[in-house]
């Protein structure tokens, strides 16, 4: 899809709309999932390309400027938030002339329909017997969650889908699961019998060839998902970057728990003489801000697809350094090494093997302090008392997340119970002034998520260096 939509500005620009097309994207209810994420793909384009449109040649401090309606702009922060408040009307037009080329030029490249293989396959074969087990063993019970991943080459992703939503629904599982055909990443929830069950499937299926030590586990259950939501997707965690062009292949040096703790306490004891070597959180903002590795380099970036954007802003960071990689469970640094390996700056790049998971099993007292953020709906668990956050509010210590009060906002919150009893209860003040005016006058219409304080402060890709 992406290619299909990879234009320069000028054919954006030059694009004519149909009435008809418009009438309908407005109506964006009636588009069913697929078509909505098509045109909110549409959209993103649309806008990077209207961005990229007022891009003058000029540069001030070797950075790029972008001349806009008389003004002149040397931050992506301050171009974007300026035509997403002035020239909404023109990416909208070009948003919907860019969904119905799309459309289309894949009604021109569709080729005839043919049998779909997931439907084909006898996945049943790959399904356990679970006669002998009672579906009270199923459904109740202690239960746990599990987080694992697996890269391999899958021939056919759909069928591998297919037999996963089988398998889940069959045991009563919820979860997320994605597979693409670079392999398959997942995090369910059940009861100990169901999980142990999903576990010996995946060790017996002849594609995946996995081990039992690739599965983390935690206390938890199906409780701890809505649903359970499996599909497949171009990349197994989503990075933004073609899987061929920055292979997992070609990631950096695993280190075992032991290998790397003993690598932290190294750099911990030379202190800061040990200026050669970097601790590099891979997560997102809000992950390491309740809880990492002492001594790291934690971006304040709020998604993983921005990570490449950080590594190339702040690349002499890295020139000549050996780099000690981590994430919650390895994926995201398979993928972040890689990129950061093809950058050829770093002496050696170094990535925890399973994640701060098999880190916590190892050493619950180790060199990681504070709660692990995991995305369910416990938000964080842990294996040590520290609290190194504060409350937004009151700004004592406090690490328990809740979703921001205000309608359309996804940002999450650090509010203790003393302030969320005082109402305050959303992610910064001028939410807090939006949910009040909502409580008085219902509206139907919908803002953009996250505009607030806790967007329009923060840098999308920050500067470290």
């Amino acid at each position: 899809m992406a290619a299909a939509v990879e234009t320069s500005c000028s054919e954006f620009l030059n694009w004519e709309v149909e009435s008809s097309v418009c009438n309908e994207l407005k109506q964006e209810k009636q588009l069913s999932a697929s078509q909505r994420r098509c045109y909110s793909f549409c959209r993103r384009k649309s806008f990077a390309a209207f961005v990229a449109s007022v891009q003058s040649g000029c540069q001030v401090k070797g950075r790029a400027t972008w001349c806009c309606c008389g003004q002149t702009f040397s931050e992506h922060s301050a171009i974007h938030k300026h035509v997403a408040k002035s020239h909404n009307s023109e990416v909208q037009q070009l948003t919907e002339a860019a969904y119905e080329h799309l459309l289309k030029q894949l009604e021109q490249e569709a080729e005839p329909p043919k049998e779909c293989k997931a439907e084909v396959a006898d996945i049943s074969v790959w399904i356990p017997d679970i006669s002998q087990v009672s579906e009270e063993n199923l459904r109740n019970g202690p239960g746990k969650v599990l987080l694992y991943y697996h890269y391999c080459q899958l021939d056919d992703p759909h069928v591998i889908c297919a037999w996963q939503k089988a398998l889940c629904e069959k045991l009563h599982l919820t979860g997320k699961i994605r597979v693409a055909a670079e392999g398959i990443n997942g995090t369910v929830g059940g009861t100990n019998v169901a999980t142990d069950i999903y576990i010996s499937a995946m060790l017996s299926h002849p594609v995946f060839k996995m081990e039992k030590e690739d599965f983390k586990t935690s206390d938890g259950g199906a409780e701890c998902f809505t649903d359970l939501k499996v599909g497949v997707f171009k990349e197994i965690v989503p990075m933004g970057m073609d899987p061929d062009a920055v292979s997992y292949k070609l990631a950096g040096t695993h280190l075992d728990p032991e290998e790397f703790h003993k690598e932290v306490e190294a750099l911990l004891a030379n202190g800061d003489s040990s200026d050669d070597t970097i601790l590099l959180d891979c997560r997102n903002f809000y992950e390491s801000k309740i809880g990492q590795f002492t001594r790291c380099l934690a971006p304040n970036i709020r998604k993983f697809s921005y990570f490449p954007d950080y590594i190339d802003q702040n690349l002499e960071l890295f020139r000549n350094k050996k780099v000690l990689m981590y994430c919650t469970g390895g994926i995201r640094c398979e993928r972040g090494s890689a990129y950061l390996c093809s950058k050829d700056v770093c002496k050696e790049v170094y990535q925890l093997k399973g994640g701060i998971h098999k880190y916590l099993e190892r050493f619950p007292e180790g060199f990681y302090r504070g709660k692990l953020f995991v995305f369910d709906e416990r938000y964080t668990i842990s294996s040590n008392n520290d609290v190194i956050s504060d409350c937004r509010y009151c700004g004592l210590p406090w690490d328990q997340y809740e979703l921001c009060s205000t309608q359309f906002c996804c940002q999450l919150v650090l509010s203790c119970p003393s302030c969320r009893k005082k109402g305050c209860t959303a992610c910064c003040p001028s939410c807090q002034r939006k949910g009040e005016t909502q409580d008085k006058e219902a509206s139907d219409v919908q803002h953009p998520k996250e505009e607030c304080e806790c967007t329009d402060t923060r840098a999308r890709i920050p500067q470290d260096v």
